[in-house]
């Protein structure tokens, strides 16, 4: 007897609750299908010197057994990174270490027969001179990589003026289509930012491997090329 009117109460919630959402739905299927929208996108690059020299030394040892071929790459990489830090000042040229792997080598049989490992020292930053000499004077190990870049606050500049170039191009091209259709002006709906660095290829790494056989404490030739950073905005303008 006294779960009725609770059922009762509970079917009057559910049939006001589906009545009042029939409003909202037609409501919804009645609204008129966007118009005069349009969809477009504009660029803005900015070309910039590389400013940023990223070069990898790397050793590559042999041994009969694990713990050999360890020691042999830390002996190395111990000799290297203490020349390194010699010449290491922040921003001009950092010094890290890169990979350092062992794995093994297996026979025919299907045994290990030896183990290889290889270990890293990674030299970067702006002054060129500073790392290419330091990379000369390093007796043990060999130039691997050398590439170019742009540093983080050199690429946010040039960004910001190529992002600037691109919105404004965006801007002049949606007012271009709006008074070719006959409209006095437009709105922004919608908008989306990207960028991407294009640069190109350095040519260091077979000079590189010249130099150090020829004379082996002299500094690396490197030549740094440019960048392109090119910043797109695209997006949908109301035209009114």
């Amino acid at each position: 007897m006294t779960s009725q009117p609770f059922m009762h109460s509970h079917l009057r919630l559910l049939l006001l609750l589906a009545c009042t959402a029939l409003p909202f739905g037609a409501r919804a299927q009645a609204l008129p299908p966007v118009e005069n929208v349009v969809q477009l996108a504009a660029s803005g690059s900015v070309q910039t010197p590389q400013d940023w020299l990223t070069m990898t030394l790397s050793a590559t040892v042999e041994a009969a057994d694990a713990v050999a071929a360890q020691n042999q790459l830390k002996t190395s990489l111990e000799q290297a990174l203490n020349e390194a830090r010699k010449s290491a000042v922040s921003g001009l040229m950092d010094v890290r270490t890169g990979n350092f792997s062992l794995y093994p080598r297996y026979g025919k049989d299907g045994k290990i027969t030896a183990w290889q490992g290889r270990a890293e020292l990674i030299l970067e930053g702006r002054d060129f001179g500073r790392i290419s000499a330091t990379a000369g004077k390093i007796q043990t190990l060999t130039l691997a990589h050398a590439g170019f870049s742009l540093s983080r606050e050199q690429r946010a500049k040039v960004e910001g003026e190529a992002q600037a170039i691109a919105i404004k191009a965006f801007r002049q091209k949606a007012g271009d289509i709006a008074k070719g259709f006959g409209f006095e002006r437009f709105t922004l709906r919608e908008v989306a930012v990207s960028s991407q660095d294009q640069g190109l290829p350095p040519r260091p790494r077979m000079m590189a491997m010249e130099a150090r056989s020829s004379a082996s404490d002299a500094p690396v030739p490197v030549e740094a090329g440019q960048s392109t950073v090119l910043v797109t905005v695209s997006g949908a303008v109301q035209l009114r």
